[in-house]
């Protein structure tokens, strides 16, 4: 990827963090795309993987050339966990039949051997990662039908996180989408849609995918 404004010198391109990109559009030289910002720039690129996580769809949506109907519709389901205020009896994970939107409430182990419960799901409108501690009411009764003697006031707030879903409430759960030149006849584009869990762990498989697609290249007319 080059600069095609800025710094004419660079042989490179270094994006400020959180810099949005405003526009892509196909051109012969490769993809171009617009960058916002404090530091507005225009960047020149033979390959482009979309990555971006919750901000996908939008980065899709914004590619000109891309259908409309081959970008799907963004669902933020939101996850809060809470941790065990004192020593777990535990020495496993335990999970439990998954709910719709996620695994269920389930009891991870870090590092230290400190117990967390969760996630639980709640559907939301926004990016907003404060946790509610009421909702540790509904905790208890989760953790207890695998856990009936977890005592009371034996939970405390931990973090939550948002997955990038591509299904909403009361829709089958969606796949990872792994959109290639075969799938919306971009050259040099990968779009990868609701990444959620185990995306992280399977960080490498989906390398190896993504670099397969991109060889792949438009279907033939």
């Amino acid at each position: 990827m080059r600069a095609l404004q800025g710094d004419a010198e660079a042989a490179g391109a270094l994006l400020a963090f959180h810099a949005p990109v405003e526009a892509m559009e196909v051109t012969d030289a490769g993809l171009r795309v617009e960058v916002g910002g404090g530091e507005p720039m225009t960047l020149l690129a033979t390959s482009v993987i979309n990555c971006a996580g919750h901000a996908a769809p939008v980065v899709a949506a914004r590619t000109r050339g891309q259908a409309a109907d081959s970008v799907p519709s963004r669902y933020f389901a939101k996850g809060s966990y809470f941790s065990l205020a004192a020593p777990t009896p535990f020495r496993h994970l335990i999970y439990p039949l998954p709910e719709p939107g996620g695994l269920g409430v389930h009891l991870t182990l870090d590092l230290g051997g400190q117990a967390r419960f969760g996630p639980d799901v709640q559907w939301v409108d926004s990016l907003d990662y404060q946790i509610d501690a009421h909702r540790a009411d509904s905790f208890y009764a989760a953790i207890r039908r695998y856990w009936p003697a977890l005592p009371d006031g034996a939970l405390q707030p931990a973090y939550t996180g948002i997955r990038p879903k591509i299904s909403g409430p009361g829709e089958p759960a969606a796949d990872f989408r792994i959109d290639g030149p075969a799938e919306h006849e971009i050259a040099g584009l990968v779009n990868l849609f609701g990444i959620e869990s185990p995306g992280l762990t399977a960080a490498l498989a989906i390398a190896d995918e993504v670099c397969q697609r991109l060889a792949q290249g438009p279907r033939a007319g």
